[in-house]
């Protein structure tokens, strides 16, 4: 089948260890069911006279394009702190396709059946869970956060059993690629230098091919991959998103959000907020994620050390001071996004006071947090149920008197802020309800309207109505799986 794919698979080229090669299983009743046409346009493949049954076939992997080579790859990472043997369960990379503008993606097939590194799983996956990947990473798109692509979603005809029995279903995931610190952590623990050496050359060679001309290479990348997911979190919780599953595994080397199985995004403002049943004590919780993101780095770092100087104890020390310089590099980025969200054109120790004050009101009374920044711009049109009260009364007084005295004045703030605060997010609820419905009843009317919600999070006229009202005690109880 010819769409405009163009394979060309290097990954392939690195010793045979760091992969293996499978095909995936069949499936019995192909059947197609989401395809991203905006994510095809830019992969330059067109479907538009494809035949929709062979559509369904491609997409479950019943028949594969020209050029896939299909393979499934081989990792390991700490999952909640401690080191395991993992790789690609429930997942295969059928190739790598170069865009018409020489861009690079690996296109990764999500639950099509069992691969050498499946354990006792069953290498499926299930249209709910599939279908919340779909939505989470379009709904990061448009809220222009790196974050792997979702193609397609193909209904297998197969049962998946859970805790119940779900409909079977394959993603089709497209990310620059799936080299991950868990990667890295694979080579160090179980592979030698030499084909250590190879995946690092590979990785500066595919993702940042400017550092080659750096006398130290290793070094450098530790430096950019700290800096991209430094960028990452940051981005994460700008908008209120928690991953969930913050494990080495899980963590791009491209600095791209990958695996959303247990994410969610919060909605009260609680630092301690987690979703996860998965994560019991809390360690990925919405403010420890730049802490964990700096634990991951070290972790990373520590399999880099032989290449970034002979001499071990110096090699500690130039990787110890990346991985130390990512608190205080966090803080001030951190507050940087702050005052963007604030309509503030800088931030000095007056702005700094303000982010604080409002931070600690809203941690008090677990406002909203998403609608917090929406009412701070157009205080005037607060809804009703949107509760403040003398502190934010002040607070706000306060924002506006700064605004007006060093930034330009209101309205430059209000264009200021509509381009950093979204108008909507996934809001949880929303998600379970056009989820369950098409998962289990097959009703997609609530997911595509969500969908296109999703996909105009930033509007600079802002009117009250579009605020979404979380049902009372919904997040309380609420809980996110990985589907696996």
């Amino acid at each position: 089948m010819s769409i405009g794919w163009n394979f060309d698979n290097t990954y392939q080229k690195l010793s045979s260890d760091f992969y293996s090669r499978v095909e995936p299983m069949p499936a019995e009743k192909p059947k197609l069911t989401l395809l991203n046409t905006r994510l095809a346009k830019e992969l330059g493949l067109d479907f538009s006279d494809a035949d929709p049954a062979d559509l369904a076939s491609l997409f479950t992997g019943n028949r594969l394009p020209d050029g896939a080579q299909p393979i499934s790859q081989a990792y390991a990472g700490h999952q909640f702190g401690h080191f395991t043997m993992l790789g690609d369960g429930r997942a295969i990379v059928i190739g790598e396709h170069l865009s018409p503008d020489n861009k690079r993606f690996d296109i990764q097939f999500k639950g099509s059946g069992r691969t050498p590194y499946s354990r006792s799983g069953d290498g499926r996956a299930t249209l709910y869970s599939m279908l919340r990947e779909y939505l989470i990473s379009e709904a990061l798109y448009h809220l222009r956060i790196p974050a792997s692509g979702s193609l397609a979603v193909a209904e297998t005809g197969m049962p998946v059993y859970r805790e119940t029995v779900h409909p079977g279903a394959v993603l089709t995931r497209v990310a620059s690629s799936h080299i991950r610190f868990g990667t890295f952590e694979f080579a160090a623990r179980f592979l030698s230098l030499e084909q250590r050496l190879e995946l690092l050359n590979y990785t500066i060679s595919r993702h940042y091919p400017d550092l080659a001309d750096h006398d130290n290479q290793a070094l450098e990348l530790l430096k950019r991959v700290a800096e991209k997911h430094l960028n990452l979190v940051t981005e994460w919780m700008r908008v209120g998103f928690i991953h969930g599953v913050m494990n080495t595994d899980n963590m791009s080397i491209s600095g791209e959000s990958i695996d959303f199985g247990p994410c969610a995004f919060m909605n009260g403002f609680n630092p301690a907020t987690a979703f996860s049943s998965v994560d019991m004590n809390k360690r990925y919780a919405f403010s420890n994620q730049p802490g964990i993101a700096q634990w991951n780095l070290a972790i990373f770092a520590g399999t880099l050390l032989p290449f970034i100087d002979n001499d071990e104890e110096k090699a500690r020390q130039a990787a110890q001071d990346v991985i130390s310089a990512f608190e205080p590099r966090f803080r001030e980025t951190w507050y940087r996004m702050m005052g963007n969200k604030l309509g503030f054109q800088h931030v000095g120790p007056s702005e700094t006071e303000q982010i604080d004050r409002l931070i600690s009101w809203m941690e008090k009374t677990e406002v909203d947090y998403t609608n917090t920044f929406l009412i701070i711009a157009n205080c005037d049109r607060k809804p009703a149920h949107f509760k403040t009260d003398e502190e934010f009364d002040a607070c706000h007084k306060e924002w506006t008197e700064l605004i007006n005295r060093d930034h330009d004045g209101l309205e430059e703030a209000r264009k200021q802020m509509a381009e950093s605060n979204p108008i909507v997010i996934p809001r949880n609820h929303l998600v379970e309800e056009a989820l369950t419905e098409a998962s289990a009843d097959g009703n997609f009317s609530k997911f595509h309207s969500l969908l296109d919600t999703l996909s105009k999070p930033y509007q600079k006229e802002w009117k009250t109505e579009d605020l979404q009202q979380v049902p009372a005690g919904f997040d309380e109880e609420y809980k996110t799986y990985c589907g696996t």
